[in-house]
């Protein structure tokens, strides 16, 4: 027995209409509970929302850029019998709760009361007008050995009160620490990567006032720091685990890499993610510094940091960092740097971002196209029967709605091909050759926001009329974007048709780990010599992109010459 229920957005504090700027998890999938489902982010803090149980998710009722408050719905949740152990239905009402101690423990959301709440530095005057003052790091909650990523002042630096300070992260959730009062900065007392607690001595300041005022101006702070205390409990009680340990396990983790990569940053130079993707950069060694974020206001989200160890992977060696982060200018490869021009000086212009689709596809191809030395071999095969054949398909079927196009033909053609071309269906390894004994074949698919390209998966195992089934309904995930990542993993082979469009032949771009891509342009009727005279019959163009440092120019047009023979003669598949 499964039940409906709505998972809400919990007590975030005195925070209201705060944004979603990123959606961790789409419709079908299978949640855990404490797994992050949203992030918000409020203009001190971002911080992710935990599921209260597991369960299936049934549907999101959140987009990017929604602003919410606390009660907002954002998701409903199938929880059957395997998901009831995350929690009952009931607890879908309310933040998980951490296990009572002497203080009571709140929600991972409420971090960002402590955004909005500011929680502020501890001063201790030490006498004197304009005298040195400790600022120390406030009540944060059971709290302790919490990481500092990001220092926003210098010595020397003449701040306000309430200026932000250091930026200090939890597993869940970032937030700032500012100045108790006006001054200029002495010494700092911390560094990126450093763990503290409170009252951990964050700077000295030479204070504008005196010991009096100083301490007058810390009043204020300390009566709120009864608020940001309790917020920044929240992190802890959404993990689960007792509020002090878990802090200091992550922290252990992370350590080292922050210290290796960010240690050099400037203030404020902190590069834009979430507290959870920059955890996973620094478990993978990845500097964000070199990434360009795809996310709203160009965040960088966990995609772009796979894209970019896969990128450096590939690369081979210690310059792939620097290739993976190297500007567009061409300067990294010894080129001429890019023109840069003033386009205003000659009209009026329109300035438009390229959608997210279009970045992480344009990097891919530019990469596979500088990696990998392209050829291509260009043949036509004739399919005046085989279009007869669909279209015979399609009247015999009209009843039942599948529609056969001749992409599908084209599929189980190319799976043929791959059997008696094994090396086609192939991916580099170094110096070894990986032949796979599955066929799992993509094909790209035209979409408002650029290409994408789902996969047929078993595709020697599926009929004709189930690939043309399973193709219409792939490729309308895709324009309403809804393909998910499982749905473009694992191909072997891509194909990259543009018969409804036009044109004679195109050099497609290997889809690596791929070894190769055909191209198909738009048929046409030729005349054709019989041996006694021209026949009208119907031409299909076929543009074979192949990896020439596995595939030489002979099996190349060999490989096309059988698909094309196939493809004029469909019954040799059943040979």
């Amino acid at each position: 027995m499964s039940d409906i229920v709505e998972i809400k957005v919990p007590d975030i504090g005195d925070a209201k209409d705060v944004e979603v700027i990123e959606i961790l998890v789409a419709e079908g999938d299978t949640i855990e509970a404490e797994q992050s489902l949203i992030t918000l982010e409020s203009d001190k803090s971002s911080m992710e929302i935990p599921a209260s149980q597991g369960g299936v998710v049934k549907s999101i009722k959140v987009k990017i850029g929604d602003k919410v408050s606390e009660g907002a719905i954002v998701l409903t949740l199938e929880a059957g019998e395997a998901a009831a152990k995350g929690g009952d239905a009931k607890s879908a009402e309310k933040p998980a709760e951490a296990p009572k101690a002497d203080a009571p423990k709140a929600d991972a959301p409420k971090a960002e009361a402590a955004a909005s709440a500011k929680p502020a530095a501890s001063a201790a005057p030490k006498g004197g007008s304009g005298g040195p003052v400790d600022v120390t790091v406030p009540d944060i909650g059971d709290f302790s050995e919490v990481e500092v990523i990001e220092v926003m002042v210098a010595e020397g630096d003449s701040i306000k009160a309430e200026q932000s300070l250091i930026t200090v992260e939890t597993d869940k959730a970032s937030m700032e620490i500012p100045a108790p009062q006006n001054g200029t900065v002495k010494s700092l007392k911390v560094k990126v990567g450093d763990k503290i607690s409170k009252g951990s001595l964050i700077l000295q300041l030479d204070a504008e006032g005196g010991a009096d005022e100083a301490a007058a101006d810390a009043k204020p702070a300390a009566a709120s720091d009864h608020e940001p205390a309790a917020a920044a409990e929240k992190p802890a009680a959404a993990s689960g685990e007792s509020g002090s340990a878990k802090p200091a396990e992550a922290g252990q983790s992370k350590a080292a890499p922050a210290a290796a990569l960010e240690t050099d940053l400037k203030p404020n130079e902190l590069p834009h993610a979430s507290p959870s993707v920059r955890k996973f950069a620094r478990e993978l060694g990845a500097d964000l510094r070199k990434m360009k974020g795809t996310g709203p206001k160009e965040r960088i989200t966990q995609d772009d940091v796979r894209a970019f160890v896969k990128q450096a992977l590939a690369s081979q060696g210690s310059a792939a960092p620097a290739a993976a982060g190297a500007s567009a200018d061409g300067a990294a490869l010894g080129l001429l740097p890019w023109p840069k021009v003033d386009f205003t000086k000659f009209g009026e212009i329109e300035t438009k971002p390229l959608s997210r689709i279009k970045k992480i596809s344009g990097a891919n191809l530019h990469r596979n196209w500088v990696m990998i030395p392209h050829v291509t071999n260009n043949d036509v095969a004739d399919i005046t029967d085989l279009e007869a054949l669909r279209v015979t398909l399609n009247k015999e079927n009209e009843k039942s709605g599948v529609k056969v196009t001749m992409l599908a033909f084209l599929i189980k053609a190319v799976v043929a091909a791959l059997k008696t071309f094994p090396e086609f269906n192939a991916s580099l390894d170094g110096d070894n050759l990986v032949l796979k004994q599955y066929y799992n074949i993509g094909f790209a698919a035209d979409t408002p926001n650029g290409l994408v390209v789902p996969v047929i998966k078993d595709a020697d195992k599926k009929g004709i009329l189930q690939i043309a089934t399973e193709t219409t309904e792939l490729a309308k995930k895709a324009r309403d974007g809804k393909v998910s990542p499982a749905d473009m993993q694992g191909g072997c082979f891509s194909i990259s048709s543009l018969g409804g469009i036009g044109g004679t032949s195109f050099t497609p771009i290997i889809n690596a780990p791929e070894v190769a891509i055909l191209g198909v342009s738009r048929s046409s009727h030729q005349p054709v010599w019989d041996g006694k005279q021209f026949v009208p019959r119907l031409q299909l163009p076929l543009s074979l992109s192949y990896d020439h440092r596995v595939i030489d120019g002979a099996s190349a047009a060999r490989f096309n010459a059988y698909l094309g023979a196939l493809l004029a003669d469909f019954r040799r598949i059943a040979l």
